[in-house]
């Protein structure tokens, strides 16, 4: 009955449109003060102690980084180094944006942020060379959802915080801890280069299909000196993931490194970026940020008001109790997710759905991290269909096509991904194998 109160609540508070951090934060407020006895100083302590957590600090440092790359010049030589290494397959142009969206995507941890940076560059030059204009905005459109799941990736970082210090059981009533973001990076860097191989197959099978047209291909003096100038954005993949890896930092301090590095690269380096820039990227970065650390103390509130009322708990115990196995309630998710991308941006979904689902999927017996991926597959799919598709809405922006027009043009690229999120789903060694591997599982 608490569950029921609580989730009609919310959902008639966002109904009036309001924005749905307020929203959790006066379901909150509203159900602790008519229906329970928890005091006021509890809520405002939760309030602060909720953001005290040192893996939240990733957050505005990736922001930041990623702003310094997409305005600093980095996209432009990947793309160049892309086009010289793939341009002259079928659909070359599309090609060379896929795997310029993946190694972006390594960079900067921001889906929108990858669309940006590589579309506006890329779209232009591909219409100009002949391109269907569909064609061009289907494939980066799907390829920017690459940002969130190839690591550093923000949306990791939330699940990681999102789930962090609860109490989790697993099958046999043993205590499981929640996915550190460091497991997450290293277990996304597998299933990242399955999906943007699998989308670059899909480019490659539509431009051939259609006899689209390719480039001259490029020598490998070119090539070299392509990789030449875009070595320095590149070697930040290096430092993140090496780092985290080798144990020289945290993913929190590997953000810090990334945002100074980017700033260094793009100003002093690449000078792509004025000095007097700086200021309205630090401001964009600081909006940016505190809207998400916004949403995140509410829904760390949410989470509290889950977990005081055995919400959790009580679900797994249910669903266990039902028969329901680690399959159906794999399925049930998915299908939970995907109906939420509809009417929620993805942050939000993760910050809401991650604490609630997190201990009955370790009571069934599923890998914290193999969920974690899951997860950021699911708010991958979300990104690319409407309503509520942010990749939509910043690819219309770009291509000045309209919302019902960009979904036709990235169905196919949509069906290749819903494919790959069965994939992921019922094959935990995809994401499980590369930290197992390497002795962090």
């Amino acid at each position: 009955m608490s569950a029921l109160i609580i989730f009609a609540l919310l959902i008639a508070l966002m109904l009036t449109g309001m924005p749905i951090s307020i929203s959790l934060g006066l379901t909150v407020l509203t159900f602790l003060f008519t229906m329970t006895t928890v005091p006021i100083e509890s809520v405002a302590l939760k309030l602060f102690t909720g953001i005290e957590k040192f893996e939240i600090m990733a957050i505005p440092f990736f922001i930041l980084a990623g702003n310094f790359l997409t305005h600093g010049g980095v996209a432009r030589r990947m793309i160049r180094f892309a086009s010289s290494m793939v341009g002259h397959w079928y659909g070359g142009l599309g090609l060379a944006g896929v795997m310029a969206c993946a190694l972006f995507a390594a960079v900067s941890g921001s889906s929108p942020a990858t669309v940006v940076a590589i579309g506006s560059i890329i779209l232009p030059a591909m219409v100009k060379q002949g391109f269907p204009a569909r064609f061009g905005a289907g494939v980066i459109t799907t390829s920017g959802a690459l940002g969130i799941l190839i690591p550093p990736s923000i949306v990791m970082v939330m699940y990681a915080v999102a789930t962090s210090g609860q109490l989790a059981l697993g099958p046999n009533g043993e205590a499981v801890t929640a996915a550190s973001v460091g497991q997450l990076f290293i277990a996304g860097v597998i299933p990242g280069l399955m999906l943007a191989s699998l989308l670059g197959l899909t480019t490659w099978y539509r431009a051939w299909k259609n006899d689209y047209p390719r480039l001259p291909k490029a020598p490998w003096s070119e090539r070299l000196k392509a990789l030449s100038e875009s070595f320095w954005g590149l070697f930040l993949i290096v430092i993140v993931i090496g780092g985290i890896y080798s144990g020289a930092f945290t993913p929190t301090e590997a953000a810090a490194m990334s945002a100074v590095y980017a700033f260094v690269i793009a100003v002093f380096v690449y000078k792509d970026m004025r000095l007097r820039d700086v200021a309205k990227v630090l401001l964009d970065s600081a909006s940016m940020s505190a809207m998400l650390l916004y949403i995140i103390t509410n829904a760390v509130l949410f989470s509290f008001l889950m977990t005081s009322e055995h919400i959790p708990q009580a679900m797994a115990g249910w669903m266990v109790d039902q028969g329901l196995g680690w399959i159906g309630f794999l399925l049930f998710v998915n299908v939970l997710l995907l109906l939420a991308g509809n009417v929620m941006e993805p942050s939000s979904i993760v910050l809401i759905m991650a604490p609630i689902l997190f201990p009955v999927a370790v009571r069934l017996g599923i890998d914290p991290v193999h969920f974690g991926i899951l997860i950021v597959v699911n708010m991958e799919v979300g990104m690319c269909h409407p309503p509520v598709g942010l990749n939509l809405y910043v690819a219309s922006g770009i291509t000045k096509m309209g919302i019902t027009e960009l979904t036709v043009a990235v169905w196919p690229w949509l069906m290749t991904m819903l494919g790959f999120l069965a994939l992921v789903t019922y094959w935990p060694a995809l994401s499980l194998f590369l930290p197992r591997m390497l002795g962090m599982l």
